[in-house]
C-alpha cells in the first residue's frame, strides 16, 4: 500500500512543488494540502494520513503548535510529522523535535532525500540530514535548556557512549557501524537501548541529550 502524504505549507508554489515530487515517487501519494496549521491539523486528524509534512511558519496556527497537537507527547495516538523548513536557525526548528516531529529537512532537500525521510517515517524511524543535525545542535547548544538534562535510568555502557557521540555527530547507522566495527544490527541494538534508556523517541533526542550534557560541545 501506498504512504498517504498531508502536505502543509502557506505557500502554493511550495505546496504544488511538495505534491509532485512526492507523487512522482513510487509508493507516495499526497492525499491532502492545507494553507495555515488549523487546517493542517483538522485534515490530520479527518485523514490520518501515515506522515504530515508540516512548514514551521504557517498563518493561523504555526508548525510547532501543528505538530504538538498531532503528534506531542500527550496525543494518545500520535502522527509521524516532519517538519520542512528554510534553515535560518530559528528556535522553532529545535521546538518542533520537542513537539514529537520525527524529522525535519530543509526546503531545497531534493526528492531522493524527500522521499526517504517519508518512508522512514512511515516506518517508525527518524531521518534528519546529517550535516544539518549537526548545524541545527550546536546552534542550539550554548541556549539554556530550562531544565536539567533527563538522567539515564540505568548506565550508559561504554559502547552505547561510542554510539551516542557518533550520532550526536552527525553520523547514519552505516557510517557508525563502519566506524566502529560493527554490525548494523548492532548499532540499532545500541540505539534503541539508548533511547529506552534516555527517554529519546528518536535519535535526534539522543544527539540532543549529548549537547545537553556537554558530551559534544558547539563547533567541536
Amino acid at each position: 500500500m501506498s504512504i498517504r502524504v498531508l502536505v502543509a505549507d502557506d505557500q502554493t508554489i511550495i505546496r504544488t512543488g511538495l505534491r509532485i515530487m512526492l507523487n512522482a515517487q513510487p509508493g507516495i501519494v499526497v492525499v491532502g494540502e492545507a494553507a495555515d496549521g488549523r487546517e493542517a491539523v483538522r485534515l490530520a486528524r479527518e485523514l490520518r494520513p501515515d506522515v504530515c509534512l508540516f512548514d514551521i511558519r504557517m498563518p493561523v496556527l504555526d508548525g510547532l503548535e501543528a505538530t504538538r497537537l498531532v503528534a506531542g507527547p500527550g496525543v494518545a495516538d500520535p502522527l509521524a510529522v516532519v517538519v520542512i523548513t528554510t534553515f535560518d536557525l530559528d528556535e522553532y526548528v529545535y521546538g518542533s523535535l520537542r513537539a514529537g516531529a520525527r524529522g525535519f529537512l530543509l526546503k531545497d532537500t531534493g526528492p531522493d532525500l524527500l522521499a526517504q525521510a517519508v518512508r522512514s517515517a512511515s516506518d517508525g524511524e527518524a531521518l534528519i540530514a546529517p550535516s544539518v543535525t549537526v548545524r541545527l545542535l550546536q546552534a542550539f547548544a550554548d541556549l539554556p535548556a530550562g531544565r536539567p538534562a533527563a538522567q539515564p535510568v540505568s548506565p550508559v555502557t561504554a559502547r552505547e557512549e561510542q554510539v551516542l557521540l557518533a550520532v550526536a555527530r552527525g553520523l547514519t547507522n552505516t557510517e557508525i557501524a563502519d566506524a566502529l566495527h560493527i554490525s548494523l544490527s548492532t548499532v540499532k541494538t545500541h540505539l534503541a537501548s539508548l533511547m529506552a534508556k534516555l527517554g529519546a523517541r528518536n535519535r535526534v533526542e539522543i544527539a540532543m541529550w549529548a549537547y545537553e550534557t556537554r558530551r559534544i560541545l558547539p563547533r567541536t
